[in-house]
């Protein structure tokens, strides 16, 4: 980190955060880094480095030990998001599946549903997406069109989703639906489904601006047989779970921003300390300096808030406009570092050999998922305007 800048961040301060912080860096350097251009020319990561990360007790970190999780709070997640994104590590799909997908199961899974799929998931043999988005149905999550059927003891699933992070290497999904289309008691509900169950298909890994290790593609459901069992808490609570679930998707995508604007400015300050213009460093020059302090002052200013959301998260006192302000401030500011970053790299910056030109590419759909940056403004004004809305609805 940072450290001849930045204050001590109290949130990783102990021992065991500096150990964890530690082999996470280790695991990057000595395990992941040279697989990048591998992986990006596949369009995905490797199962083996999922369970190596489950070896390691990275996936799951604050799920309970009973589950096969480590016990830890959220905090120790934070962490791992930092470091993975500090160092452009953004093909593993680790976030979504440890803290959106299995915290959706440890809140409104039965007993079952938790023994089946956590100690599954905490140790990386079984990967796991969630189907939100679909091809005419983006924010607007009240808009799906994938519709289950009751058909007595199963749902027959049929639709499709897309943008789905983890989608093509996912073993089990986590599938809003559309439960009684048309009647008075149509609403959204969740679904777990496994990609085993016949007629559950996938699209192949999308080519994307960035992220172009991360295996992002469509799901099809094809008249696809779900037992009852599988329904993850109650028929029609589906968006309201969703919206309670999103406050910590979107911290998560903070947090992603601040250790990737940390990655950039590091990288910046070493190689603008190395490359010479007019036979002096480049780092001497005056606007160089302004710049990095800039963005050194912006990091810090988000840092401050986003620790005090992720104390929140482990008091389950993060609220939605708290989140929305976290996720829209840590990416717009992300965005502008990398960009100012990239320009002090001069054309080197634009060579996708260079770290700093995946940053630039990788930042960017950050603004644009969980939830675009429009629609975290629309839910932080109305939590500004709570008891003018309450009237109008009245």
């Amino acid at each position: 980190m940072l450290k001849n800048v930045l204050l001590e961040r109290d949130i990783y301060a102990s021992e065991e955060h500096k150990m964890m912080q530690s082999m996470i860096q280790d695991f990057i350097q000595n395990e992941m880094m040279d697989q990048i251009d591998e992986w990006e020319e596949n369009g995905m990561v490797n199962r083996a480095i999922w369970e190596r990360a489950g070896e390691l007790g990275l996936l799951c970190i604050d799920m309970p030990e009973d589950y096969g999780g480590s016990g830890l709070d959220f905090s120790f997640s934070a962490l791992l998001i930092e470091e993975m994104n500090k160092e452009g590590m953004t093909g593993p799909g680790f976030s979504l599946h440890s803290d959106i997908v299995a915290p959706y199961l440890l809140k409104y899974g039965t007993e079952a549903q938790k023994q089946n799929y956590l100690p599954q998931m905490a140790s990386g043999k079984m990967i796991t997406s969630i189907g939100m988005t679909e091809p005419n149905c983006g924010s607007d999550l009240k808009a799906i069109r994938t519709i289950a059927e009751d058909k007595g003891d199963h749902y027959l699933v049929n639709g499709q989703k897309t943008f789905i992070t983890n989608g093509y290497m996912c073993d089990m999904s986590i599938v809003a639906v559309k439960t009684n289309s048309g009647t008075e008691n149509e609403g959204v509900s969740l679904l777990i489904i496994e990609t085993a169950f016949d007629g559950f298909t996938k699209g192949v890994p999308f080519k994307k601006i960035g992220l172009k290790a991360q295996d992002t593609c469509e799901l099809f459901f094809d008249n696809v047989k779900v037992p009852k069992d599988n329904l993850l808490g109650e028929e029609g609570q589906g968006f309201k779970i969703m919206m309670t679930e999103l406050a910590r998707e979107r911290l998560s995508v903070a947090l992603a921003a601040i250790g990737g604007a940390e990655g950039a400015i590091e990288k910046t300050i070493a190689y603008t300390s190395t490359r010479t213009a007019f036979k002096q460093p480049i780092a001497q020059f005056q606007n160089t300096q302004f710049i990095l302090a800039e963005c050194a002052t912006q990091l810090q200013l988000n840092q401050a808030f986003i620790d005090r959301c992720t104390r929140l998260v482990s008091t389950h006192q993060l609220t939605a406009e708290n989140a929305s302000i976290a996720k829209y401030a840590a990416t717009e500011m992300h965005g502008k570092v990398v960009d100012e970053c990239l320009q002090l790299f001069g054309g080197y910056g634009y060579m996708w050999d260079y770290p700093i030109a995946r940053m630039y590419a990788d930042n960017r759909v950050a603004r644009i998922y969980a939830g675009t940056n429009e629609i975290m403004k629309l839910l932080i004004a109305r939590g500004l305007f709570k008891e003018l809305f309450q009237k109008n609805k009245a």
